[in-house]
């Protein structure tokens, strides 16, 4: 039915609410109508247009008494995830429970609660992800309370191949400890291939906290939705999407020495919806020569027969499907130098940063390669984890194009040895698939790195190489709500006539205004190497009056050395423009942090 044809109806709305509705309507796209259909459900089922939200309901039941707080503390999502499902769990229960962000939860409310359970993911070097910084410096500060009657968990999420593997989960563990709370479960640490454990560990934790909650008949409040949800497509991590590739282009020069793919991907029929900072999850195949490489490495000829999680199937069609047979990592490195005595790894496994230097530079034939060694298909598959799918930055929004997506792929391809290495998902979406072919997707929110709501807000975006993707997404988004707001753009690679990422997008937007300012540095042009923490340095005082003017700051990319380089810039700035200390320096980027005025999206 027509919005217009409503008025002739018997309808709840008056005339000037129904004006209002068919103007905003008009400027909709099919998505965003979507989503506010949504919306506006969800705010139904918490309160009644124009009337106080109802009273909670009670019900007299024979349940636990008290309440489980589930606290996530999420940089890319997955510990958010892990905290729904928990949630879901102890609703199944019968367990009142309440769900928070560390961002939305104030700490000194712990000293009322009864139960916690955080799980938590670790950014950058250590580091809280930028949503739980306020709570994780609340629970060191003099101000934390005694928590002698709480009981908690903690389950982190990490990557073994970093030196500060689930440091958060860790520190927050140990904060709670020392302020007298009382641990119904050991932490788990789990590494990217997270599910089954993580599942195992919910299940134990809700034991936990039914057993110390106490049973009483009493009222158990059913708690009110904090927020409207909106719709949410069947599609999820656990159940993708297939998607149609459409296009795949390569981006970069004939004589480049990276190959850059722009990937674009159909999503219609999906109901997924996205937003410019927010991820795209793709499930990928490995390589079969790949697969047969490993395969051959320790004597096997893949059609040995293996069970993964109840499933039998070849050796080979698990190698390709099921586990991770690209990227080695420490634990893989310790359990080969143990089963083949090769003395090279065993010397590696006693000093724990040349393990993981050793492992971050090799894959798995790499390592299996080092010394000839047999191997049952048991002991082949105890070495790998489970395939988990990649997350690459979108590039585009969806005010722009509607049901696509597009990412910006870095194609990962070196010598080894005289032997071509190629990345797992990078290979699969440049090489292995054709146009046309399906690709299993699903979308993974970040709402770590976000626009400003305020569209008069100036934006700094740094990006060089392929962590423009995602700045991409949010020019076409600003230009599409026609946001008032000055946008700058650092970009920076090798050369400027092979390695210029969408030049001819940028200029048009440079063109138009919508990109207030560009400045680019490209690190081969010249004799000495130029990169965007440079031109940062080169432009101090007007980054200074940009931040003094309220600017949101965005860096995208390496983690390794130009997040770091580009925060080092950023401190020189404050010190030198701001006449500052370091320490304060460090302090009023770390205030930027909280107040989300400084994101990152770093790999």
């Amino acid at each position: 039915m027509l919005l217009k044809e409503l008025s002739a109806l018997a309808s709840p709305l008056n005339d000037q609410q129904l004006n209002q509705l068919q103007q905003t309507a008009a400027e909709l796209t099919p998505q965003q109508m979507s989503w506010i259909s949504g919306y506006f459900w969800g705010l139904s089922q918490t309160q009644s247009a124009g009337q106080l939200q109802p009273e909670p309901q009670y019900a007299v039941s024979n349940q636990p008494a008290g309440k489980l707080t589930i606290i996530y503390a999420s940089q890319t999502g997955n510990a958010k995830g892990v905290a729904e499902a928990l949630k879901e769990d102890a609703s199944t229960a019968g367990v009142a429970v309440e769900l928070f962000s560390a961002g939305d939860y104030k700490g000194k409310k712990l000293s009322k609660e009864s139960h916690v359970i955080i799980i938590a993911s670790t950014h950058g070097e250590g580091e809280a992800p930028d949503d739980a910084i306020e709570l994780h410096e609340f629970l060191q500060s003099k101000k934390a309370p005694k928590l002698t009657n709480l009981k908690y968990a903690v389950i982190g999420l990490g990557d073994s191949s970093y030196e500060f593997f689930c440091q958060t989960a860790k520190d927050f563990d140990n904060y709670l400890s020392k302020l007298g709370a009382e641990a119904i479960l050991p932490r788990l640490d789990c590494d990217v291939d997270y599910d089954v454990p993580a599942t195992k560990w919910r299940q134990m934790a809700l034991d936990k906290v039914k057993q110390t909650l106490s049973v009483t008949d009493t009222k158990v409040v059913q708690l009110p939705l904090n927020h409207a949800q909106s719709v949410v497509s069947a599609y999820s991590k656990q159940n993708p999407f297939s998607a149609t590739l459409l296009t795949n282009q390569k981006i970069t020069g004939r004589c480049s020495g990276k190959d850059v793919r722009h990937i674009e991907i159909d999503l219609e029929g999906s109901d997924l919806i996205y937003q410019p900072g927010d991820a795209l999850g793709i499930w990928y195949d490995n390589d079969p020569a790949l697969a047969d490489k490993v395969i051959t490495s320790v004597g096997l000829d893949g059609s040995e027969v293996v069970e993964v999680e109840g499933e039998r199937c070849s050796l080979k069609q698990a190698l390709i499907s099921k586990f991770e047979i690209t990227a080695a990592n420490p634990q893989l490195v310790t359990k080969f130098a143990e089963l083949s005595g090769s003395k090279p790894l065993t010397k590696l496994l006693e000093n724990k940063e040349q393990l993981r230097r050793y492992a971050s530079n090799h894959q798995i034939i790499d390592v299996l390669t080092e010394k000839e060694t047999k191997l049952t298909a048991e002991q082949l598959i105890g070495l790998l984890r489970r395939l988990t799918p990649r997350l690459y930055s979108i590039a585009s929004s969806q005010a722009e194009v509607d049901d696509e997506v597009h990412l910006t792929v870095g194609l990962v391809e070196y010598e080894q040895d005289g032997e071509l290495r190629q990345g797992g998902a990078s290979s699969y979406l440049s090489s292995r698939l054709e146009e046309g072919d399906e690709v299993k997707v699903f979308v993974e929110p970040n709402s770590n790195f976000k626009l400003p709501e305020d569209d008069n807000t100036p934006v700094i975006m740094i990006g060089p190489g392929t962590g423009i993707a995602p700045f991409r997404a949010f020019v076409q988004e600003r230009d599409n709500r026609n946001a008032e707001g000055k946008n700058w753009l650092f970009f920076g690679d090798r050369t400027f006539t092979e390695d210029f990422l969408y030049q001819v997008e940028w200029q048009k937007y440079l063109k138009s205004g919508v990109v207030t300012q560009m400045d680019v540095a490209f690190s081969r042009d010249q004799a000495e190497k130029v990169y965007v923490q440079h031109r940062i340095l080169e432009h101090a005082a007007q980054v200074w009056q940009w931040l003094q003017d309220g600017a949101h700051v965005y860096v995208c990319g390496d983690a390794n050395q130009m997040a770091k380089d580009v925060h080092e810039a950023l401190l020189n700035v404050v010190e030198q423009q701001g006449e500052q200390s370091r320490e304060q320096a460090e302090q009023y980027l770390n205030d930027l942090r909280k107040n989300k005025r400084y994101q990152r999206d770093v790999y």
